[in-house]
């Protein structure tokens, strides 16, 4: 896994509640099919979620579909200084919304779709992740675009890193079953909606 780059992590600006939770529900509203929830995660999911990570090894992580950043403030927050973590976003408004309210030099957001992560990564000259961390809703993508996806994120992990995925229905779960060689699963009931997550070890 190549990477060099060591950077300082910077503060967020701070953005009212109302404004974040305005822009999640307006785009839930045109696109419910790419969000899944009109909520974003509560903190008891996240917190679960982050705390399989083991932070003082993680260098590069990848978030697919962060959204308004639940999940991304807080893993900045736990990363190290000379980590990297990449959010691959097909929704503009978010990204621009990410782009502004985190200005960290750690974090690079993309433009783009989760299905290409092989070309993400090889652009910046990265062989392999640490951690994939997701919640967008594959039981709603085209049945090719997720066996892609899943089959994609497994072959850019490192081993002993994983794929970390929360999803509102199980339906996922054989698929993962299948394509990696070990899946845990949890569920979370203090979330809208109740989650179920799951770990997948390649």
């Amino acid at each position: 896994m190549k990477y060099t780059k060591q950077v300082s992590p910077l503060r967020s600006c701070s953005f009212s509640q109302h404004r974040k939770f305005a822009l999640f529900a307006g785009n839930f509203l045109k696109h419910p099919r790419m969000l899944g929830s009109i909520i974003p995660s509560s903190p008891f999911l996240v917190r679960r979620l982050l705390r399989r990570i083991d932070w003082q090894q993680a260098k590069v992580l990848v978030e697919y579909g962060p959204g308004i950043g639940t999940f991304t403030q807080q893993i900045l927050r736990r990363m190290r200084p000379d980590a990297i973590l990449i959010v691959l976003e097909t929704n503009k408004d978010f990204v621009n919304y990410i782009k502004e309210a985190y200005p960290d030099p750690r974090l690079e957001v993309v433009h783009g779709s989760a299905a290409d992560i092989q070309h993400v990564l090889q652009e910046r000259h990265i062989d392999k992740v640490d951690y994939v961390l997701a919640g967008i809703p594959f039981s709603t993508l085209p049945g090719d675009t997720r066996e892609n996806i899943l089959h994609a994120t497994r072959q850019v992990i490192v081993p002993g890193g994983a794929f970390l995925l929360y999803q509102f229905s199980p339906s996922t779960l054989p698929q993962l079953r299948e394509i990696f060689s070990k899946v845990t699963h949890g569920f979370e009931p203090i979330n809208f909606l109740p989650a179920h997550f799951y770990q997948c070890t390649p």
